[in-house]
């Protein structure tokens, strides 16, 4: 609570952002929230430090999305379990899942996603992805770095990362408008901290790179409790987890991970006198220190304070204000129910909305299904992903979104065609020669199946893409050249994307 003048007055519900300024709120956050954001990136040891200089923009492709959702679906989806079965292909690689038909003529999909194949002919599948790196790297997926490895893959403050695609749009979008900071934040990212619940290892993912953590995605916090219990396989024993990703109560709800509280009997008189002293610090900073380095810890505080002045955010986020029918149809699962916040978030304004699979309770969960395959991918991954995935394509069409809206839907590998026989059920293993992925939305042609592998879902047989490709066409139909360069820390000028292309068969 904070107190002008003796009177109660309520920060979060009812203060001004003339009220707040008047209160010295900004330098106080500097004190608050902005400290504790400064602290996060500095506990990673990555410097707050951005550079750039402006690209030319002439030529610059037409726009055709304005905004973005990326669902991940983090471990790896089966590529024969999800957009490319293989019926004809031997038991131990077709394995024990049917094809559907779609809406799409000729267009097969697994049956444990019938939502989705009845809307086939809003997305377009991709079934010729590929690229060398066998490894769990989120980062490789989602930004435009040549190349990754296992302690890259496990260090997400190593410094070889290149920025993802949203902490990218973010800081074009400032370097655009420097002063201008969004009452919701550009690049948001649910349902937690990404890789902060898995207990065992810290991976690398959609962070800053070099462009530094001022520009890692504002993440969300999940609050709530899972109604389901599964069994994840640690390495050595099996333990029970009560796992959100496979249900969770109504009254669940998301926040943002970085606000915190604010200190009770804050007054106006102690807020002038701090505001007093930082001023004169930060006066004396910015005289000795011109450096874009602060230009990045100034820009903690401009997100603090519009992180708790922002009432649209937080009723973005309040997923109660759905109606429990369009609710239960996304899922009630942490899945659904993010992507349900998600499709919340574009509207109030955010441009790129993330929403993770992400592991939970351990590794070797999420979609990372060495055991227990087939009993995983049919209760529990299959169902979430179909009512989730089908529910925002439709929610976004009926709301006039999904022209303007590229939705993307990745993994960042596929399976092996082998299944492997194991104590604890089958599982497929890792698999980057061949897997899929799904697009749809903003400039994304409809109806349409991109590449194709082999008959037993091994190798590409036609049209290798990459998620390097992926990316230079998201750029693309953002209006925005994948080849223009930013410079990194060593003041080098990079492309966006490293060795990437257009995918023209990919677009409406």
């Amino acid at each position: 609570m904070l107190r002008i003048l003796g009177s109660a007055r309520t920060l979060c519900d009812r203060l001004t952002r003339r009220e707040m300024l008047q209160a010295g709120g900004l330098s106080m956050l500097s004190l608050g929230l902005a400290d504790l954001l400064r602290l996060k990136a500095a506990q990673g040891g990555e410097s707050t430090k951005t550079s750039g200089t402006n690209s030319d923009s002439n030529g610059a492709p037409t726009a055709k999305a304005k905004r973005i959702i990326l669902l991940y679906l983090y471990g790896a989806a089966a590529q024969h379990e999800t957009y490319d079965p293989k019926p004809d292909a031997p038991a131990e690689i077709r394995g024990k899942f049917n094809p559907i038909a779609t809406a799409v003529p000729g267009v097969a999909i697994c049956e444990h996603l019938p939502k989705l194949a009845k809307i086939a002919d809003r997305v377009t599948f991709i079934r010729s992805m590929s690229h060398p790196y066998n490894i769990h790297s989120a980062a490789y997926t989602m930004s435009g770095v040549e190349r990754v490895d296992i302690p890259m893959e496990l260090n997400p403050y190593d410094t070889r990362h290149w920025p993802c695609f949203g902490s990218v749009l973010d800081y074009l979008a400032q370097r655009e408008r420097p002063e201008h900071v969004p009452e919701v934040p550009r690049n948001i990212a649910l349902p937690f901290p990404f890789s902060s619940r898995c207990g065992e290892f810290i991976r690398g993912g959609p962070y800053g790179g070099f462009l530094g953590q001022a520009y890692n995605p504002v993440w969300t916090e999940f609050e709530g409790q899972a109604t389901r219990v599964l069994k994840h396989w640690r390495g050595d024993v099996d333990q029970n987890v009560s796992d959100p990703y496979a249900g969770i109560t109504p009254e669940s709800r998301f926040t943002i991970a970085q606000l915190g509280q604010m200190q009770p009997g804050m007054t106006l008189d102690r807020l002038d006198r701090r505001r007093g002293l930082l001023s004169q610090l930060d006066d004396e900073r910015r005289r000795l220190d011109k450096t874009q380095a602060t230009a990045s810890v100034d820009r903690f505080a401009e997100m603090a304070y519009s992180l708790i002045t922002s009432t649209k955010l937080r009723d973005a986020l309040d997923i109660s204000k759905e109606p429990m029918e369009r609710r239960e149809q996304y899922g009630m699962t942490l899945f659904g129910q993010a992507t349900l916040a998600g499709r919340r978030l574009l509207e109030a304004g955010a441009t790129l909305v993330t929403v993770i699979w992400d592991e939970f309770g351990t590794a070797n969960s999420a979609w990372d299904t060495h055991f227990n395959h087939y009993e995983r991918l049919q209760t529990e991954l299959l169902p979430g992903l179909d009512s989730a995935l089908t529910s925002l394509l439709l929610d976004l069409e009926e709301r006039g979104m999904l022209d303007d809206t590229l939705v993307m839907c990745l993994t960042e590998h596929g399976r092996t065609p082998q299944i492997f026989p194991k104590e604890r059920g089958v599982g497929r293993e890792h698999w980057s020669d061949v897997y899929c992925n799904l697009l749809a939305g903003g400039g994304i042609a409809r109806g349409r199946v991109v590449g194709k592998s082999d008959k037993h879902g091994a190798y590409v047989a036609e049209n290798p893409i990459s998620p390097k490709d992926v990316l230079c066409t998201m750029y693309q139909l953002l209006g925005i050249d994948p080849q223009q360069t930013i410079r990194d820390k060593l003041n080098r000028p990079l492309p966006l994307v490293a060795e990437g292309r257009v995918v023209e068969e990919l677009l409406a």
